[in-house]
Formats: C-alpha cells, structure tokens, sequence
C-alpha cells in the first residue's frame, strides 16, 4: 500500500519560507527505500510530500518527525523576531 500526504505552509516572507526548506533539508537526504520526501518552496509558500510504501506506523512517524523540525524551524524564525523588537 501506498500512503501519501501533502502538507502546505505560508510564511510572510520567501526568506522564512527558505530557511525552514534548508532547516528541514538535511534529515531529509538519506531516507530508507520505499519513503520519500519533496519539499518544493514557491515565494512565500511550501509543499511537503511524502510518500510511504512502509507500514503506516512508518509513515506517521515520518509526518510527525517532519512536522516536529517545521516546528523548530519556524518557533526559531519568531524568537529571532522577537529579540529585534
């Protein structure tokens, strides 16, 4: 079986949207066979997908892993903000 999810961000700015591209980049280079990731980034907009041919424990703990690093990506971005304040 094969299980997909496409997850979509706006940011206010192309460069937040940027840094949470490369921020997240890195986990997302030697993924075992059977999953994958794309992150495609346009202007102030990101699409995560991913695809899983592994069991579905696999694939949430991919979401949730994925999702986990947007997180510290983007509360990173807003306490930078915030300290130029």
């Amino acid at each position: 079986m094969k299980l997909e999810a496409k997850l979509s961000f706006v940011y206010e700015t192309e460069q937040e949207a940027k840094a949470v591209v490369k921020a997240v980049s890195p986990d997302n280079v030697d993924v075992p066979l059977g999953l994958s990731i794309e992150m495609i980034r346009n202007d102030c907009r990101l699409l995560a997908v991913v695809c899983c041919e592994k069991p579905l424990g696999t694939f949430i703990a991919t979401l949730d892993d994925l999702l986990a690093c947007i997180s510290v990506a983007e509360k990173t971005f807003e306490a930078v903000k915030a300290s130029k304040l």
